[in-house]
């Protein structure tokens, strides 16, 4: 396997986080227009060379964001997005929180039979 390719696995636990912009979310700016944007984006970004998140953006409406995490358990995740400058200054809230068991896909792979 290549360096940092990580090996396939018969299956995955991450979580799907879901947050909801408000607060002092400026509708009439874009996301890289809104305050605090380059700090919000350097501390994500250093959970992605991480390997705390694995997949994020936002949804369709541009209400709710959707990260893909890979944590041990909802408390890591909890306490972790918690340092996010967005969090702190209530332009994310913490929406939901659900583990999610990855069965398909180029990562997970069912072990050959017999």
């Amino acid at each position: 396997m290549p360096p940092g390719i990580a090996a396939p696995r018969s299956r995955m636990e991450l979580y799907a986080v879901r947050q909801r912009r408000g607060g002092p979310w400026d509708w009439t700016r874009g996301l890289r227009e809104q305050e605090r944007f380059e700090e919000h984006g350097r501390f994500m970004e250093g959970l992605v060379d991480e390997g705390f998140i694995v997949l994020g953006g936002p949804l369709a409406g541009d209400r709710e964001v959707l990260l893909v995490v890979d944590a041990p358990d909802d408390q890591a995740v909890r306490s972790r997005l918690a340092e996010d400058p967005w969090i702190k200054n209530g332009m994310l809230t913490l929406e939901r929180i659900e583990r999610w068991t990855i069965l398909l896909g180029a990562r997970v792979r069912q072990p050959p039979a017999g």
